[in-house]
């Protein structure tokens, strides 16, 4: 006798490629209407901000370098300051996050490069951005997407999960999933979709234990049932916010706008997950 997971396994074993695209866009749109708030969630205010923040997120949380970035950003608010900056200065105020030593070298490196090559600037240029110290693909994609509205799909590890769960690739080398999913959307909606992804993975589509049951992609997901199909019990296991907004509530409380603790603000912010390169899953 079948499982629920081989049922539904089977059930998308002969589909097409148009099948699949067609498919491939329902999930963005059903994404778009189960986690509105999707967004970001490294602070940051300039494009270089963010590109610092995403390079700290290496092997850490989002909370904890929203924490840093304030003290980091007071003292170096730019690339010029950045590149000046004492390195046991840095790493003092970066020690929270990990591996800050070389953080520390990576930041520091990537701001004398700025101010040595581009004026400065951070630019928004793939090549240009690979090219620079802590900063990879993923990396690139984030400042792309967030900062300038160049679209990329972002492949950190929930991306990359989700995408293979739900039959949009069976790649696991972050450049063959992004060319694979890429090809299935349009442009313009690459980076919103990472950020949806990323916001399922982390509320219902969880590594070890998916709450199937209650997950709005149950009739386009391959996968359905490999978690815990179970409607009540998969309820469960469903986080409503994820841990910045958590983390914002619980310093800033319901704030002018009157948003309650748990939404998101209207500033967005990057996925997390980068490695020490910039390009690693977490």
């Amino acid at each position: 006798m079948l499982t629920v997971a081989e049922k539904s396994a089977r059930r998308f074993a002969a589909e097409t490629p148009l099948g699949r695209t067609r498919r491939a866009r329902r999930i963005n749109r059903v994404l778009a209407e189960a986690h509105p708030d999707a967004a970001c969630e490294l602070d940051f205010d300039t494009p270089f901000q963010l590109l610092v923040a995403t390079v700290l997120s290496a092997q850490t949380t989002d909370v904890r370098v929203n924490r840093v970035t304030p003290v980091l950003f007071a003292a170096y608010p730019d690339a010029p300051a950045l590149a000046a900056a004492e390195l046991p200065d840095v790493e003092e105020i970066i020690r929270p996050t990990g591996f800050f030593r070389a953080k520390a070298r990576n930041i520091v490196a990537l701001a004398r490069d700025l101010v040595d090559d581009h004026d400065g600037e951070v630019p928004a240029d793939l090549d240009a951005l690979v090219a620079l110290p802590g900063t990879g693909r993923k990396t690139a994609f984030v400042v792309l997407g967030n900062a300038f509205g160049v679209p990329g799909l972002t492949v950190d590890t929930h991306v990359g999960r989700l995408v293979r769960r739900l039959g949009l690739t069976a790649a696991t080398d972050p450049v063959a999933v992004e060319r694979d999913v890429a090809a299935l959307y349009p442009p313009r909606d690459l980076t919103m979709l990472s950020h949806r992804l990323i916001f399922h993975g982390r509320r219902i589509c969880h590594s070890r234990r998916p709450a199937c049951g209650v997950c709005p992609l149950t009739r386009l997901c391959p996968s359905f049932g490999i978690g815990e199909p179970d409607p009540e019990k998969a309820q469960a296991l469903v986080r409503t916010a994820t841990a910045v907004q958590l983390d914002r509530a619980a310093r800033t409380g319901p704030d002018a706008a009157g948003r309650a603790p748990g939404e998101p603000e209207a500033r967005g912010s990057a996925p997390s997950g980068a490695g020490p390169r910039g390009d690693a899953s977490a």
